[in-house]
């Protein structure tokens, strides 16, 4: 008898499924927490002590709590993910160009998430080679091509190595940051964060670098709806699915707050370095303590947590694509699945991109380039999904109040529209070359590759829906199979 993640036997009803597992809401939340959170982005906030917590609570509620409720609302009345949800708001074209956005920033953010990994491996031999673009190359194709091997296991693998690599590469190391600083204190070490009665809660402001920084923030909590995708692997998605949101709001920022906080406590904020400051910060509190070792094994845990991220962002987005292609919008060669209903043709192209992206960070003279424009296109790219997102969960509201939702966001028109607006001006800000580009090139330059990018990374849906046929939707037959092969037992049936 098949069994969910808590083994707990499955209702009478699925005797006809065999084999099958479900996530549980706990799981599915550290799913989401593991697409989120990370230590990564804690140095650039730990140079602003105490106004840190200000620059983390404002941009979750004003985007991470709207990105939460719609999410929940839209994945317990429609299955599909975002495809499904902008489809029945706006028609199939754009819910088709909103898929495809998503799936397409992922493409682009991996390389610069695993330029980090990289970043982190090399401290653990020799951190020259961060600066070494092909060591970066090589590490990203490496880890990547591994973590879609491991994701063409099926959604209990990729479940187990983001449920583990989440506590133990992202839940230890922050906690360790946090009990090592107390232990730091407490032995005598001398802060660096200045004392409360001292405090100043709120940055500075310094015109539009201030606006910049703290729109930017928003995307920290990006990832909120990519999980909703797999909603129909829950045993009970309306009633479980608002559940796990709210355990993952409370697990990102418990990653987010306290860890940075942590780091301000060991490192000067004016010597705080963007790539390596958690690592800066151990090293204090280890060299204190009289076990510099340390440093290398949290090194090697944060290397943990940051391919759990890529393994559980590698099938979400590129699952969502499969339900689209299966409803007649990619040629029938991308609609393949395994044995595990698993997406592997879409997954194989994906990495074949990611490959070539990679391959520029070997030739390419500046590693710092190269990072900086892959990140900020993905980031433009994941806005207009959530611009169009929250357009058709406010539309929707109108246009089918009758659809049984298993949780309905308050205040929807509210929520919706501060989401979109909060999306808008991030977007429109993205356009800004971020300060810490020591490799920065002209403005002009910056707006005109971005754009470049987004035009020719962003198109494809619109000519994908022009060419498509009526012989590449695919119609199940009863027994599971179709004419281009076998299907999973995965979302692609049942959305």
């Amino acid at each position: 008898m098949a069994t969910d993640r808590n083994d707990q036997p499955t209702a009478p009803g699925k005797a006809a499924d065999p084999g099958r597992t479900f996530i549980s809401w706990t799981s599915m939340a550290i799913l989401i927490a593991t697409a989120v959170a990370s230590v990564r982005g804690l140095p650039a906030m730990a140079a602003y002590d105490w106004a840190s917590i200000f620059l983390y609570v404002l941009p979750a509620i004003l985007f991470m709590v709207p990105v939460a409720l719609v999410a929940a609302e839209l994945a317990s009345g429609w299955k599909g993910g975002v495809f499904a949800w902008v489809k029945e708001a706006y028609g199939d074209q754009i819910g088709f160009f909103a898929i495809w956005q998503q799936w397409m920033q992922n493409v682009a953010w991996y390389p610069a998430q695993l330029a980090f990994f990289a970043s982190a491996l090399a401290y653990v031999w020799d951190p020259s080679l961060a600066n070494s673009g092909l060591f970066t190359g090589l590490v990203i194709l490496v880890v990547y091509w591994v973590s879609t091997l491991i994701a063409t296991f099926g959604v209990d693998a990729f479940a187990k190595v983001g449920t583990w690599g989440f506590l133990v590469g992202t839940l230890v190391p922050a906690t360790a940051l946090i009990v090592f600083a107390v232990i730091f204190l407490a032995d005598g070490g001398k802060s660096q964060l200045p004392a409360v009665s001292d405090a100043e809660w709120f940055p500075k402001f310094t015109g539009l670098a201030s606006i910049v920084l703290i729109v930017s923030n928003f995307l920290s909590y990006a990832g909120m709806e990519m999980n909703a995708v797999h909603v129909t692997e829950m045993r009970r998605p309306a009633k479980e699915f608002p559940k796990a949101i709210v355990l993952s709001v409370v697990l990102i920022l418990f990653v987010f707050i306290l860890p940075t906080l942590a780091i301000s406590v060991g490192v000067p904020g004016s010597s705080v370095n963007l790539t390596q400051g958690v690592l800066q910060a151990f090293d204090v509190f280890f060299n204190h303590l009289g076990m510099s070792w340390g440093t290398t094994v949290m090194a090697l845990l944060i290397v943990i947590g940051i391919l759990a991220s890529v393994v559980t962002w590698i099938p979400g987005p590129s699952k969502g694509l499969l339900l689209v292609g299966k409803d007649g919008y990619l040629p029938p060669r991308l609609q393949g699945t395994n044995s595990r209903g698993m997406q592997v043709p879409i997954m194989v192209a994906q990495g074949l991109i990611v490959t070539v992206l990679s391959i520029l960070f070997a030739v390419l003279p500046s590693v710092q380039s190269v990072f900086w424009i892959l990140t900020a296109m993905a980031v433009q790219l994941y806005l207009i999904m959530y611009m169009i997102m929250f357009l058709a969960a406010m539309k929707l509201r109108r246009t089918h109040p009758d659809v049984k939702r298993g949780f309905r966001s308050p205040a929807m028109p509210v929520v919706g529209t501060i989401g979109f607006v909060a999306s808008l001006a991030a977007f429109i800000l993205g356009f800004v070359e971020p300060s810490g580009n020591a490799d920065s090139t002209p403005q002009s330059i910056y707006i005109l590759i971005l754009v470049a990018g987004i035009v020719l990374l962003g198109v494809w849906p619109f000519v994908l829906y022009r060419l498509r046929k009526p012989e590449w939707k695919i119609e199940p037959t009863p027994d599971g199979t179709d004419a281009h092969g076998p299907q999973g037992h995965g979302q692609g049936q049942e959305a």
